[in-house]
């Protein structure tokens, strides 16, 4: 079965509006554009929409106001921005301020399209998650009821996860597959939702050296080269230890191994 999903672009330049949205019209997916922050947000409040891309510059409305005031109407949809090489300061804030992900430019057709169909794939699988486990849940309840003729108590009712597929430890950290949460110790602590998904492959792998291109196929869901998936990762990376390493300047849990990728040591 194919992916679908209603994409809107926000971007001041034309031609490219254009482009993206040819590129993603071709892939099978039902694509929207605007030519503003403020036209984009009108559009969202007429149509939902499974994504929305957005370029860091725009005149009206720049791409970190966009982002919150997307956000703030609408915080299940995911934003992934893009932006040229001088602009990976504004990347690493909006990463921060809860974007997705972000792209340079100039975008490459296949990683706009495996991106966008990784995003959606993603939320098709967690909304069937939900769907599953709430019919589970109705099923074991009315199970329960007939075993033992009664309604049964909240206390006793059955959970609606299995804490072995939903919790994900490693050392002192404790990762919520499900909620995109992370706790050290009692500690609970903040990281962008792409952010947290590098954080897991590292820890699914730990203490076992994840080369950079793996991290961004199994955290990202598509094929990065070398070189890109590199400064993908090193900005992930940077994330993750200014909310986990005592010393982000001086790591002693996300070890860089030059030239390769990084290692989790949670120990």
């Amino acid at each position: 079965m194919g992916i679908s999903g209603h994409i809107l672009i926000i971007d001041d330049e034309a031609a490219l509006r254009q482009t993206l949205a040819r590129i993603l019209q071709r892939a099978g997916l039902e694509v929207t554009t605007a030519a503003s922050g403020q036209e984009g947000l009108a559009i969202l409040a007429q149509h939902p929409c499974n994504l929305v891309y957005l370029d860091i510059r725009m005149p009206d409305m720049n791409g970190m106001e966009m982002l919150k005031a997307v956000h703030s109407e609408y915080p299940g949809i995911p934003v992934i921005l893009f932006t040229a090489q001088p602009d990976l300061n504004s990347a690493l804030e909006a990463l921060r301020q809860g974007a997705t992900d972000y792209l340079l430019k100039p975008l490459q057709p296949q990683t706009l399209i495996d991106r966008t169909l990784a995003i959606l794939a993603q939320q098709e699988k967690e909304r069937r998650k939900k769907e599953i486990q709430t019919k589970m849940e109705a099923l074991q309840t009315e199970l329960r009821n007939l075993e033992t003729n009664a309604p049964a108590s909240p206390e006793s009712a059955p959970s609606s996860a299995d804490d072995r597929e939903r919790f994900l430890a490693c050392g002192k950290m404790t990762l919520d597959l499900y909620a995109h949460r992370l706790t050290i110790g009692a500690r609970s602590v903040s990281i962008p939702p792409a952010t947290f998904d590098y954080l897991v492959v590292l820890a699914r792998h730990a203490p076992g050296v994840v080369d950079y291109q793996t991290l961004v196929a199994e955290a990202q869901g598509y094929q990065a080269d070398f070189h890109e998936a590199q400064e993908l990762v090193k900005w992930h990376i940077h994330h993750l230890r200014q909310a986990i390493e005592p010393e982000a300047h001086n790591p002693t849990i996300l070890i860089n191994v030059r030239g390769t990728g990084y290692r989790l040591v949670a120990d």
